[in-house]
């Protein structure tokens, strides 16, 4: 990854951050590398990273690094505080987006949050421009299908979810979503 890539990245984390409960149990889905784990080590008391790219997994300190996807990778008897998916709705395609949803579910305490970013549309015309600069190097950008943002509240809709936070950051080319388990 390019610096560029490494600054976008952390500052999804630090807009994530903020929603994260101290001592929490936390699962990453799109965990890539693990950089989330690295930042909140010290603010979460356990957590697992799922991500289809790690080929084999590691422990380090208070985290997991492990292959998987969602839904075949199961925690039976798990329960967690927190999910994160930061940069990752926009790689799942549209039909398996409502198993996601119900992955979350049964992932998540009651109260749980869920706390996702997804990037605008837009933000693929500008990384592919950067990406052809070599700016950045753009990790599987050419999974992005136009996913709209606004359609994020729906599918993590009431009963079973609750919206806690939109906001928009990074020039309004970025959004956080944070929703609590009813």
């Amino acid at each position: 990854m390019k610096y560029m890539d490494f600054y976008l990245q952390r500052r999804r984390i630090a807009v994530a951050r903020s929603y994260v409960p101290h001592g929490a149990t936390l699962l990453d889905i799109g965990s890539a590398d693990g950089i989330l784990f690295e930042t909140l080590s010290h603010h979460i008391l356990r957590g697992i990273g799922i991500d289809p790219d790690i080929t084999e997994q590691v422990t380090i300190g208070n985290y997991t690094l492990m292959h998987g996807t969602v839904p075949d990778t199961q925690f039976p008897g798990a329960s967690f505080d927190c999910i994160t998916m930061l940069a990752v709705l926009e790689h799942i395609p549209r039909e398996a987006q409502p198993q996601l949803v119900e992955y979350c579910l049964d992932c998540l305490k009651p109260g749980g949050r869920v706390i996702i970013t997804v990037p605008s549309p837009l933000v693929d015309y500008i990384l592919t421009a950067l990406q052809w600069l070599r700016v950045i190097d753009a990790m599987s950008l050419h999974q992005h299908y136009g996913f709209l943002p606004r359609e994020t509240p729906v599918l993590f809709r009431s009963p079973q979810f609750r919206l806690l936070r939109h906001q928009r950051f990074q020039f309004g080319l970025n959004n956080l979503f944070v929703f609590e388990k009813c």
